[in-house]
């Protein structure tokens, strides 16, 4: 497979900016599930979210930049998103040349939690009357550091107007966008849960 010009498909992706959100006895699509027994695609916002964190592990700019939300603010910012994005993508491509593995690494994913609106209305009206986004939800997942140390990481996902889920790596960015994310509670739904699915391969 050639490889991509990730900045250039950064933008592509940015260009391409609902049926909203269904509940867990809705017919939201069942994820996909990666070889390690966990969702990955954009169809759900749990495959966004695992495919983000596979992308800090695998050092994969190329999935970073398909993954993430792209320029929604008129297709040109929030500058402090476009940074961040050209950024990150530069310093994916140095890790993924150097080798250097440090304990503080993510080595794997360890638990997916299903997919939760925030408590408040504001994150999706806002998302809705500003730049057209079809839903706003976070997605808890659990990470395995190369120290052997779990921690949680809660990443915002979005749905645009062509019904993907996109992942929003800074969403500090727009606070409104991800007002309140943090007061909400720890997830408690595995994602198999919601979806009503056996989970495969799962790590030990």
């Amino acid at each position: 497979m050639p490889k991509l010009n990730k900045q250039l498909l950064f933008v592509f992706v940015s260009g391409l900016m609902f049926s909203g959100f269904c509940s867990a006895n809705g017919n939201r699509p069942k994820p996909s599930l990666a070889a390690d027994g966990f969702p990955t695609g954009l169809d759900t916002p749990e495959g966004a979210a695992s495919d983000l964190e596979r992308a800090y592990i695998q050092r994969d700019s190329n999935l970073f930049a398909i993954v993430c939300i792209g320029l929604y603010a008129n297709h040109s910012g929030p500058a402090q998103y476009d940074e961040f994005m050209r950024e990150t993508i530069a310093r994916l491509d140095r890790e993924s040349s150097s080798k250097v593995e440090t304990p503080l690494d993510p080595r794997a994913i360890n638990k997916v939690f299903a997919a939760r609106h925030f408590s408040r209305e504001g994150p999706a009206s806002y998302g809705y009357a500003a730049f057209d986004f079809r839903d706003v939800v976070f997605v808890d997942v659990q990470v395995q550091l190369r120290n052997g140390k779990l921690i949680t990481n809660r990443i915002l996902v979005i749905k645009t107007a062509d019904d993907q889920w996109h992942a929003h790596p800074a969403p500090k960015v727009s606070p409104l966008l991800c007002f309140g994310i943090d007061e909400e509670k720890p997830s408690q739904t595995d994602f198999s849960e919601a979806y009503k699915i056996a989970k495969q391969n799962q790590p030990n």
